[in-house]
């Protein structure tokens, strides 16, 4: 089933038997971690396979280590590929980022250098994850909280040569361009005005946390709170030049009753809804 181009949430365990029973409104679709559900049965995948019944959902994944020059593990694609064939996602994505390292996973997105020798990693990585699963994956923009002193080129051009390359597409997390702006010390707004939006398959939202004052704030990437106004703004100027793309209400601690993450996706739905219908007045004039 393919994701709607409407708000959507993730899908996590205190709501999935309410969703998976019908027992509530349903949203336009979901968002699961593809990880969580890499099982041969059980009643977590049980409750999942009802709510694909009734939704469309997307798998996002976080443990592919697209950075990792080491390659990527064939036992964890071959499991992701399983998953993929029973629930049949609309769309599928990964980080920009490595976790693993001889073997070893670390719980962590690690950041990758922005250089070609980093760059010609991750499209080999890509280049093979797709023709594994025998489909487009959606590369996410990461949050930072650091630069690294050696670059060769900026994150979005290192984005839109991954995608040139691998004929990737892109999963923009607007909450990630945010953080790592306020970290780094540059534009948020200019960031995305270069982003190459014709590649945005899905774009993500959430909440932060904020540390610090003055030299030592720092934003953490947390999904853990309501989308910030200042992030709004931003989603509110991206799909006014984009058009309504789906989009997804993150929020994985601290998480709140379904009817606030509903409330959340309802106000991204809001903006969605004014952008068709300026495409709808615009193409009117013409």
């Amino acid at each position: 089933m393919g994701v709607p181009t409407a708000a959507g949430i993730g899908l996590r365990t205190q709501h999935m038997t309410a969703l998976a029973a019908g027992d509530v409104s349903a949203p336009a679709w979901v968002e699961i971690h593809s990880e969580n559900f890499l099982c041969d049965g059980g009643p977590r995948l049980s409750m999942l396979n009802a709510v694909a019944a009734r939704m469309a959902v997307s798998c996002h994944g976080v443990g592919l280590s697209l950075g990792s020059a080491d390659g990527l593990d064939r036992e964890h694609l071959a499991r992701l590929k399983l998953l993929f064939a029973r629930v049949r996602p609309g769309l599928i994505s990964e980080h920009l980022a490595w976790s693993v390292s001889e073997g070893v996973y670390l719980n962590d997105l690690l950041p990758l250098p922005m250089t070609e020798s980093a760059l010609e990693t991750v499209c080999r990585n890509v280049a093979q994850a797709q023709e594994f699963f025998g489909r487009r994956l959606l590369i996410e923009n990461p949050s930072t909280y650091v630069r690294f002193t050696d670059a060769d080129m900026s994150e979005v051009d290192f984005l839109a040569l991954l995608v040139e390359r691998t004929g990737c597409g892109l999963l923009l997390d607007i909450n990630n361009v945010y953080v790592s702006a306020a970290n780094n010390g540059f534009d948020a707004g200019a960031y995305l005005r270069d982003f190459p939006l014709a590649a945005v398959g899905e774009i993500h939202l959430a909440g932060h946390t904020v540390t610090g004052d003055g030299d030592t704030r720092l934003l953490i990437d947390t999904h853990s709170a309501q989308v910030c106004d200042a992030v709004w703004d931003l989603y509110a100027e991206v799909i006014a030049r984009s058009g309504a793309v789906p989009t997804l209400i993150e929020w994985d601690h601290a998480l709140p009753t379904l009817p606030v993450l509903m409330n959340e996706a309802a106000i991204a739905q809001r903006i969605l809804d004014r952008a068709g219908q300026h495409i709808k007045d615009r193409a009117y004039v013409a």
